[in-house]
């Protein structure tokens, strides 16, 4: 079966593949199943969409995801133990660098994957092959996707399509991203384990909405002599209706009759422990992340890690996206390229991390071509310049001077020997 029609293929139909049988689901009950949500003890349904109305979620995922999708990946080649060369003329780099399928750019394709494996614990694409080669990767939504391990250790891919059928896919079409996993075939959920956190957060939120919405926590008091009258309370009532009706009534008068006062009070000790518990539940949301809280906008408390805000940055790069790149290399080695060429991998360009800090790729620059490491159209290379002429020359290490010098002392030839 082709691929559009695999794509669109008729409702309530019934698909045979490797000798068994498939028959369409219910697309409510489809739809409900997809829209389960987890329970915690807040009450709250936590789902996919309501966790990235979470400010904290959106931004551990935004962040984690565009990171990986603004790092170009690059298909290599080992040439021998000592020599590395890039392939751009392979295949397999036209779709990671330039057009992975038929409607994304490779950052649009990298940034959901992500998301997938983020927030679903897994990444799903179909691979489409042509004579060997990968020509397109298609993603496909983890919640439709069940992956089961067989006694003889294969893995088994039951995919079910937007029209209900569920289709069996053979393992070298799926590319499957894994993130956490405690039984080695698929990754656990962020969700599942943070839903407490998470649905906290819900809560709060929508306990702000609420409070705000019904005229905001009281910060004046009215107090009366004796007792309103009937036509007093109703005019009270309707001028504090109108003074809470919203945002726009800010600095309105209240009308006050009968010899009523007003007084001000200041915050309680529930509002101040509400906003507390607030910014406790944005750092147990980015724990669950691995994101450094002050990267999400939490500056509130002085870091314990390292020096401060810069190696808290570092760590991010070491602890948390280095294990989603080394993810993503194995994953794209493993199931994108064929076990005829050994020799080739993948590997993302970490150099681009530091594209927005001259100084320190300055500083880098200096010191590779100080020590020999790169020439200088290496480094004009790096930064999408054209080389120079006389510029693939390699700098002698500084220190190599004086052991030059030492080999020439022990020269027996030399006349300035004794």
């Amino acid at each position: 079966m082709g691929l559009l029609n695999w794509l669109a293929g008729p409702r309530n139909a019934v698909q045979e593949q490797g000798g068994g049988r498939t028959i369409s689901a219910s697309a409510d009950l489809e739809e409900a199943v997809r829209h389960a949500s987890l329970g915690n003890s807040a009450g709250i349904a936590v789902t996919t969409t309501s966790a990235m109305r979470v400010a904290a979620v959106y931004g551990c995922v935004r962040l984690i995801s565009g990171a990986v999708a603004n790092l170009p990946i690059h298909v290599k080649q080992r040439i021998d133990e000592d020599t590395r060369i890039e392939r751009p003329d392979h295949p397999l780099s036209a779709v990671l660098r330039r057009r992975p399928n038929g409607w994304q750019t490779p950052s649009q394709f990298k940034r959901m994957m992500q998301a997938h494996l983020l927030l679903r614990g897994n990444g799903y694409a179909q691979i489409v092959w042509s004579r060997g080669r990968v020509i397109a990767l298609n993603p496909l939504n983890p919640d439709r996707m069940k992956v089961t391990q067989a006694d003889d250790l294969s893995l088994r891919y039951e995919y079910q399509r937007r029209d209900g059928v569920r289709q069996v896919l053979p393992a070298d079409t799926v590319m499957h991203l894994v993130g956490l996993t405690l039984d080695g075939v698929t990754g656990v959920s962020v969700l599942t384990y943070a839903r407490e956190a998470i649905g906290l957060s819900i809560a709060q939120d929508r306990h702000g909405a609420t409070t705000f919405r019904n005229g905001a926590r009281p910060s004046s008091v009215l107090t009366h002599p004796e007792q309103l009258s009937k036509e007093a309370q109703e005019n009270l009532r309707a001028s504090l209706d109108a003074y809470r009706s919203g945002g726009e009534s800010e600095g309105k008068a209240l009308i006050l009759e009968e010899g009523m006062t007003v007084a001000d009070m200041s915050m309680t000790s529930t509002d101040a422990q509400w906003i507390e518990s607030r910014k406790f539940s944005r750092g147990d949301i980015a724990m669950f992340f691995g994101v450094p809280p002050h990267m999400i906008g939490d500056t509130d408390k002085t870091s314990s890690w390292g020096t401060g805000v810069e190696h808290q940055s570092i760590g991010f790069v070491t602890y948390t996206l280095e294990d989603h790149l080394t993810t993503w290399e194995e994953t794209a080695n493993r199931d994108l390229l064929k076990d005829e060429e050994p020799s080739l991998y993948s590997r993302f360009n970490r150099k681009a991390l530091v594209r927005g800090d001259i100084k320190t790729r300055t500083d880098h620059y200096t010191k590779m071509l100080q020590w020999g490491v790169y020439s200088p159209n290496e480094v004009r290379r790096l930064e999408d310049s054209n080389p120079r002429e006389g510029g693939d020359v390699f700098y002698d290490p500084p220190n190599t001077a004086g052991a030059r010098k030492s080999d020439e002392g022990d020269d027996d030839d030399n006349p300035n020997t004794a």
